[in-house]
């Protein structure tokens, strides 16, 4: 299963911005071909899974590295969305919180407060390890809801029991049934943001998993560095675009003053893929599916000629983020939780990660190139000129 993480290379002259390129990894998680636009979670190509599979099944795939036979995941779900409630601790922590915070800094500590009433807090096993990581996968979901629900002066209501993460999401937010096609659509974008590969939160949780602190410390590590815009927030960008250029005909002279003046346009261009990053063309269709059935066309239509206009004078391809802001919005869900969605899906990965780091542990510790002075001298305070 896991392979080690970070090899100690001898420290080089020259270093990349950003860990750019570097390996820093060996993992059977998930593969990301740059080349090829493909994404791959432990050997299936991730799009055949969100069109085929479910983010319950998914989320068994890289947990236990392989997909269930039907009498394992019948007993999987059985124990996995049996039961969903939120400690009432913690939705007491929930309505602690001054009104102007926000769902990632509520998410943050909501999350850590979670260990405190874990039942396996303290046992590292495997299986116990395996249990946290799915009471974590079951609760964010619930815990953004119900903060959701506190804000807007209302009060929390119970997920329904046996159902699966997608369905209780949409239910514990709005209070109502989901349409069946709007769960199945979010379903597939929970798919495709459960894993992908070393992003910045992956690999903040390996970096703190490496240090043996507890799947709490570390899924809240990785939180923090998915709340920061440069990572998890391009998708709440796309969508005040979208409000900002109000109309399909203001996209283009919109988005042309924003590329004459080197402006960055949200939703664009990625690290790793070298071409359309592959998860767009399924979220493309379900905005587009789920715009029409919302009646809330003009959102999507803007995003295309986003698109059109960027691809045809930047070649920058659109990456995930691009179609998730018309998506999350004609389902109704407000912009400010695109983020914690995005945590939602990829705590699936995180934890995956975190227990592939444990299985073959070694505390991840790079070099730095310095680039400072090296040899200046003391002098005393009284005979310093600066």
């Amino acid at each position: 299963m896991a392979k080690n993480c970070i090899k100690e290379p001898e420290v080089k002259q020259t270093s990349e911005a950003g860990l750019a390129d570097v390996v820093a990894c060996q993992s059977d998680i998930c593969f990301i071909d740059g080349d090829n636009c493909r994404l791959v979670y432990r050997g299936y190509n991730a799009i055949d899974l969100a069109m085929n599979s479910n983010f319950e099944e998914v989320a068994y795939l890289l947990w236990y590295g392989c997909l269930p036979r039907i009498t394992e995941y019948k007993a999987f779900l059985a124990g996995f969305t049996g039961s969903m409630a939120l400690p009432s601790n913690t939705v007491m922590i929930l309505r602690m919180f001054p009104k102007s915070v926000t769902p990632m800094e509520v998410l943050r500590t909501a999350v850590s407060s979670l260990g405190h009433w874990d039942p396996d807090s303290g046992n590292t096993a495997l299986d116990a390890s395996l249990r946290k990581a799915q009471r974590l996968t079951l609760r964010m979901p619930l815990l953004i809801a119900a903060h959701q629900r506190l804000r807007e002066g209302n009060e929390p209501i119970n997920p329904i029991p046996g159902q699966g993460i997608a369905y209780n999401f949409l239910y514990t937010l709005k209070g109502k049934v989901p349409d069946p096609k709007i769960v199945e659509a979010f379903d597939m974008a929970l798919i495709l943001h459960a894993d992908h590969e070393l992003n910045a939160s992956t690999f903040a949780a390996r970096v703190t998993a490496a240090t043996m602190a507890d799947i709490y410390s570390c899924v809240t590590s990785a939180i923090g560095a998915l709340k920061g815009p440069l990572h998890g927030g391009a998708n709440m960008e796309v969508m005040q675009l979208i409000e900002e250029i109000g109309t399909p005909e203001n996209a283009e002279p919109y988005i042309l003053d924003k590329l004459e003046n080197k402006v960055k346009i949200p939703g664009f261009g990625h690290r790793v893929y070298r071409c359309e990053d592959p998860r767009v063309a399924v979220l493309r269709d379900c905005a587009e599916s789920i715009s029409e059935l919302a009646g809330e066309g003009k959102n999507y239509a803007i995003t295309r000629e986003i698109e059109r206009v960027v691809l045809e004078k930047t070649k920058v391809y659109p990456n995930v983020d691009l179609y998730t802001a018309s998506l999350y919005h004609a389902m109704g869900i407000p912009t400010e939780l695109f983020t914690p969605i995005f945590a939602i899906s990829r705590v699936v990965g995180w934890t995956s990660h975190i227990l592939e780091q444990w299985s073959n542990n070694r505390l991840i510790r790079p070099r730095a190139e310095y680039t400072g002075p090296r040899d200046l001298v003391y002098s005393p305070i009284d005979q310093r000129t600066r």
